[in-house]
């Protein structure tokens, strides 16, 4: 789904609205964070931190490799 939106002045800073439709699909509301990430086709708007998700790939891999001392510690 494609929508075009205009960037407005908010305060010192610049903004947009998201149509309600997008926000309900999404699950996003008033307050909730969303993330900028650049791309090579433009800005991706997202509510998923991909720095989180990087963290929990090295955890992941973390766990499996020191699964026994983990289970160790865990005594």
């Amino acid at each position: 789904m494609t929508k075009q939106t205009t960037i407005r002045a908010i305060g010192n800073s610049a903004g947009t609205t998201i149509p309600k439709p997008m926000l309900e699909r999404y699950h996003l509301g008033e307050g909730d964070t969303v993330h900028l990430v650049e791309t090579e086709e433009g800005i991706l708007i997202t509510p998923f931190d991909p720095d989180f998700e990087a963290a929990m790939e090295i955890y992941a891999e973390g766990a499996k490799r020191y699964r026994n001392a983990m289970r160790e510690l865990a005594k």
